[in-house]
């Protein structure tokens, strides 16, 4: 994390000069951060207390108290963020990442964010679902001026409820959302509350999805569907961080969706509850034990459950292509197709050529082949058994029965007791199979097949 006089070290002088700096001094501190790792949970020091969140390869803004009132300094600017080891994006974002530090603030906070625009065009932020004066709900042209670049805006309210929020621009918004700006903010409750329960972790992250050609750095901003990498606060597997827990922890994880699809995310071993949405914590006679829940574009869901269960369990979504990584999309079908002939050939001509797809994909996670600058392979990943074969939006919680509390490290590998992990069976391959019942027809193997040909408006096939 870096001060202030780091930040203009590393921003420039020409992006130093753009605010002077005696208007600088009146600001809140600005507040920079580089590191993809998640960073531990941001302890209040000033005002009301509160349980903090654990934001997922990212981190909490500080603040300062000013006359009761807690102020925050949010610097929009082109960032660079690591997707995962071996390769980086060239983002917009704020405070030095993409996504932006979560903002945390308590029921009936007056909060005040001083918001510096370094970008080469204007901007705004909007609050997204929160309660507050019209003139800070952050549209540019509806509802304030844009803020134009060199220029801070501040924006002023009461934290009105508890719940899990956003923040994003809306100001050419297809490019700066495209562009990874946006981030989370967290209101906790004042007390003790009907609907909203004390856990002992408490986590945090966002949906993101890009078009990044390998080879190239920067999101290609028109694409609508066609992505190619789908991440967690802008990380991909193996560059999640896991979920580290303690047995037996209450444990709640907020998950928004500022993406341009819905996400089914599943996580193994545990059934949960939707606790709380963007609206605010749900009436407990709305909720049900599940495994997955879909979660639309806009939409946060936030869930709680008892991590009862030791080991290591997948989290991840439910869309398989959204658990992968780019050079995938594109590759044919070739399951079942015999390229021995044509792969001796072609290895006289180029001799790296290796043969992808004949018995599925799954080959794929183990190849050692030479990939274009600055992308990942399509499935990735090693566990203790080895390749995991996943990518994209895939994480791992990790429950722990010696984590201690409020330890947030990765504990390694789960060491499953004997007799409790899936094992090979002995049997010979040729060994004699049960007697199959006779088919319908009369003729064991025998399908009946109708097959109607397409007519003709003129009554010919």
């Amino acid at each position: 994390m870096t001060s202030r006089r780091d930040f203009f070290r590393l921003a420039g002088a020409a992006a130093a000069a753009s605010v002077s700096p005696v208007a600088m001094a009146r600001l809140p501190e600005i507040v920079s951060q580089d590191s993809p790792a998640t960073q531990p949970p941001l302890m209040p020091t000033s005002g009301r207390p509160y349980n903090p969140v654990v934001t997922l390869n990212g981190w909490t803004l500080p603040w300062r108290m000013k006359d009761g009132v807690k102020e925050f300094h949010l610097v929009a600017e082109p960032v660079v963020r690591e997707i995962a080891p071996g390769m980086k994006a060239h983002l917009w974002g704020y405070n030095g990442q993409s996504p932006g530090p979560t903002i945390e603030v308590v029921e009936g906070d007056r909060v005040r964010l001083y918001v510096t625009n370094r970008l080469p065009e204007h901007t705004t932020v909007h609050w997204h679902g929160q309660r507050l004066p019209n003139g800070m709900d952050g549209l540019g042209g509806l509802t304030q001026p844009h803020i134009k670049p060199g220029q801070t805006f501040v924006y002023e309210f009461v934290a009105r409820r508890p719940g899990t929020f956003m923040y994003h621009p809306h100001a050419d918004e297809m490019t700066q959302m495209a562009m990874g700006m946006m981030g989370f903010w967290v209101t906790h409750p004042k007390g003790k509350h009907p609907l909203i329960e004390r856990v002992d972790r408490d986590f945090c992250f966002l949906l993101n999805s890009y078009d990044i050609e390998p080879g190239s750095y920067t999101p290609k901003v028109n694409t609508m569907l066609d992505f190619n990498l789908w991440t967690w606060n802008s990380r991909a597997f193996p560059g999640i961080d896991s979920l580290n827990v303690r047995l037996n922890d209450r444990v709640r994880i907020r998950i928004g969706n500022l993406t341009m699809t819905n996400h089914p995310i599943h996580l193994h071993g545990v059934e949960f509850e939707v606790t709380g949405t963007d609206g605010g914590p749900t009436p407990k006679g709305s909720r049900w034990p599940e495994v997955t829940t879909d979660i639309a574009v806009g939409q946060m869901r936030q869930i709680e459950f008892l991590a009862d269960e030791e080991g290591d369990w997948a989290f991840h979504c439910h869309k398989s292509h959204h658990a992968m990584n780019p050079m995938g999309h594109d590759v044919p079908t070739m399951i079942g197709v015999d390229h021995t002939g044509l792969a001796r050939k072609i290895t006289k001509l180029v001799p790296d050529y290796m043969v992808m797809g004949e018995r599925g994909m799954a080959d794929m996670s183990e190849m050692e082949m030479p990939l274009p600058d600055n992308t990942l392979p399509m499935m990735t990943g090693t566990g203790q058994f080895g390749p995991i074969e996943m990518g994209g939006m895939f994480s791992v919680m990790k429950v722990r029965r010696q984590q201690k509390p409020g330890d947030y490290s990765d504990p390694g590998w789960y060491r499953q007791p004997p007799g409790t992990t899936a094992r090979l069976v002995d049997v010979p391959v040729d060994a004699p199979r049960a007697p199959q019942a006779a088919s319908p027809q009369g003729h064991d193997g025998d399908i009946e097949v109708q097959v109607r040909k397409p007519t003709r408006h003129d009554g010919h096939h």
